[in-house]
């Protein structure tokens, strides 16, 4: 290796030779759990001064001794660093890196004054303690027997995603997705995956089936394996539920698990066959052909179209109202005269247990269930308003004036499913659920399960709204079978009427190109943008300067930018990393976690449903405090604040921009959606339509005519599933 002073004079390429680099980790520049790749700098023996070392680590901590094989390269942005080919790390050693690793915020409730006192206490031999005789560390002022455990418990814990990750290494997988590995399989991770790999790609999110493919091929699994071709039909046909179906005709199934197998149907069939025998999958025929349908929905199908046929044929607790009394109590408690529609709703209200409501933006839905609420309490009846979202909840409550729960809270959701069931069922006479378009199969089966008998039960939605995320069609089946009463709100109101954004979301739902031409003081605008960068370029000026000063808006709180994908120029991935350097750059505070990074004001949303913190997929909140010492962050959804440790920031992403999928069933003052042809492959009607209607205030879309004509004339592929079927039964 040369010496300090020749390094200015490398070139701009690699050295010949393969070097070896050993030292200790002085700081994490960046880590990505996801890739592992990793930016550290090194305090390397042989040198006087610091190096940088770029490689990949399935995870690295300050304080770790690291063994790198790799060659000096002189980046023209950063400078000299060491490329590591191959880097591996293990414990420190010195009492010096010990302490910065235990004082590292690495294990929970050490930070550095504690690891300070460990040191002085157990000296070299604290990892031993820690491992074999955590109960050993009380010894140490302030430390307490169940702190002393937890350290232990947080050091296994480490130690097992270091066995895990290494043990993928051997196979060629990057340390990616540890922490979601461990919380599925504990310690017994390298077992489970030895005995079937392809439990990665069913039981992982994230997890892709070429990916566990390939760690089978490594432990020798042969392609025609049992386990490999049943393996592959489950991801197909798991990859069509991400996509909202039910099941897949059998005859799509095979020819998409053939080219993802590389073998020929003919040996798939035999084992798919096998699988419907054995009640592992269902085979039924729809609309004249075979379908292969995963048991647990097709099951959860048929128990909603019979539990609601039965809920429709019990007793109303209404009937013999008088209706005409009734619409005027109504429109006395609103303050409105009720269109026709309306009206046709309130009566049919009083006269069908289960109903469905459904109408287009600015039709008065909102209205009709307020007016609902108000009859129930006047007749002593008890009430029970929810919704699929925290935000859709909150607007429902606020409109009527009645609490309104999410359906998860509604539910009371625990890891092990939901607390109220047909054994505790809810206490209400009326059920109403609003958004209920997002109603996915299995939400619609707890919500039914849950429902008493003598309960009625009112779906109230926008039906030409995107479809929910997970599978099903539920509001589009229920009104196409005509098995239950419906009524279409249709009239817009004058107020709404002079909404541009009614008008243009109707106009888009009808198939037509809305009028876009400037108009000032307008709630809706379009601005051209030619391409990608000068979107961007756009909507930071609009977030930034203008949507502020003229509309007085906050531009993190109230300003939501809608995507139609995550990926591309315009997706969510690159909007955030942009966005979170103009309106929140990381600071000194901030936590690294899997590619990002969080600090305080940050705007965050949950990702996946966590039950024992009671956050759900898709909540929005915003980051209040960093804790670099115990590598926890809090954030405050409304008013909650809950706790996450490093371990659990896979649970978030940043949410300056987010998918229209995701922004379903909430509202936002204001919203920008770009809309370029790069986008191509997911502007739909009902995507842009979405869009839209989320705004209360302001929309702004922002891109080209010609992709926002795309989107408006392409349709939806329609679902598969057989609720519709079961309805009409």
């Amino acid at each position: 290796m040369p010496k300090s002073s020749a390094l200015p004079a490398l070139r701009q390429d690699a050295l010949s030779l393969s070097e070896h680099l050993v030292g200790s980790i002085e700081r994490v520049t960046f880590h990505n759990d996801e890739t592992g790749f990793c930016v550290l700098r090194v305090k390397a023996r042989g040198h006087r001064r610091p190096v940088a070392v770029v490689g990949h680590a399935p995870s690295v901590a300050i304080g770790e001794v690291i063994e790198a094989s790799g060659e000096w390269l002189h980046d023209r942005n950063h400078g000299v660093q060491f490329r590591a080919a191959e880097l591996k790390t293990s414990a420190p050693t010195t009492a010096e890196d010990l302490q910065r690793f235990l004082g590292s915020g690495l294990l929970k409730g050490v930070g550095p004054a504690v690891a300070q006192r460990l040191i002085a206490s157990f000296g070299s031999r604290i990892l031993d303690v820690i491992e074999k005789k955590p109960h050993e560390l009380t010894r140490v002022h302030g430390i307490g027997m169940a702190k002393a455990l937890g350290i232990g418990e947080a050091w296994a814990e480490h130690r097992a995603l270091k066995d895990i990750a290494a043990f993928l290494n051997a196979h060629g997988i990057g340390g990616f997705l540890l922490t979601r590995i461990y919380r599925a399989y504990g310690v017994g991770a390298i077992d489970i995956i030895s005995a079937n790999p392809y439990r990665l790609a069913l039981d992982i999110p994230g997890f892709e089936f070429a990916l566990a493919d390939h760690v089978a091929m490594q432990l020798a699994v042969e392609p025609t394996a049992e386990i490999r071709l049943q393996a592959g039909l489950a991801n197909v046909l798991s990859e069509a539920v991400k996509d909202g179906h039910s099941g897949l005709p059998a005859d799509e199934l095979l020819q998409q698990a053939s080219a993802l197998l590389d073998v020929r149907t003919s040996e798939l069939s035999p084992v798919l066959d096998a699988q419907c025998s054995a009640g592992q999958l269902v085979a039924d025929e729809l609309d004249g052909r075979r379908c292969i349908f995963l048991k647990s929905l097709y099951g959860a199908e048929i128990f909603i179209a019979q539990r609601l046929k039965e809920i429709a044929q019990g007793f109303h607790p209404w009937r013999g109202l008088d209706t005409a009394q009734v619409i005027a109590e109504a429109e006395k408690v609103a303050g409105v005269s009720y269109s026709a529609s309306q009206r046709d709703a309130l009566i049919a209200s009083c006269q069908a247990k289960v109903l469905v409501v459904t109408g287009g933006p600015g039709v008065g839905k909102t209205t009709l269930i307020r007016s609902l609420t108000h009859l129930c309490a006047k007749h002593e009846l008890q009430v029970a308003l929810c919704a699929p979202t925290g935000r859709a909840a909150k607007r429902l409550a606020e409109s009527t004036g009645f609490p309104a729960k999410t359906v998860h809270r509604l539910l009371e959701a625990s890891e092990g499913g939901f607390r109220r069931n047909a054994k505790a069922p809810l206490d209400c006479n009326l059920l109403v659920v609003d958004e209920a378009s997002m109603l996915d199969i299995r939400l619609m089966a707890a919500l039914l399960r849950a429902l008493p008998n003598e309960a009625c039960l009112l779906l109230v939605g926008d039906v030409d709204q995107l479809p929910s995320i997970g599978p099903g069609q539920i509001l589009s089946d229920i009104i196409a079978s005509g098995g239950i009463p419906v009524v279409h709100l249709r009239e817009v109101f004058r107020q709404e009427r002079e909404s541009r954004i009614i008008t243009v979301a109707h106009a888009i739902n009808r198939g037509l190109v809305p009028d876009l031409s400037h108009r000032p003081d307008s709630d809706l605008y379009f601005i051209e943008a030619d391409t990608p960068g000068d979107a961007m370029a756009k909507m930071t000026i609009l977030m930034r300067d203008r949507i502020p000063r003229k509309f007085g808006l906050d531009p993190v709180r109230d300003v939501q930018v809608l995507c139609p994908m995550n990926r591309g120029r315009l997706g969510t991935h690159m909007l955030n990393g942009e966005l979170q350097q103009i309106f929140n750059p990381p600071g000194p505070d901030s936590l690294h976690r899997a590619g990002w990074v969080y600090g305080p004001g940050d705007k965050v949303m949950q990702v996946r449903n966590d039950y024992e913190r009671d956050v759900y997929n898709g909540e929005v909140g915003i980051v209040r405090e960093v804790n670099r010492e115990y590598g926890e962050l809090t954030v405050a959804f409304d008013d909650r604040l809950v706790v996450y440790t490093l371990k659990e920031l896979d649970e978030l992403a940043l949410a300056y921009a987010v998918t229209i999928h995701k922004a379903q069933g909430s509202e936002y003052p204001a919203v920008i959606v770009p809309v370029a042809l790069q986008q191509a492959s997911m502007l739909r009607r009902k995507l842009l339509y979405t869009g839209v209607t989320r705004a209360s205030r302001l929309v702004v879309l922002v891109g080209s005519r010609a992709a926002l004509a795309q989107a408006v004339a392409q349709e939806e592929e329609p679902r598969l599933s057989r609720l519709r079927n079961w309805l009409e039964a």
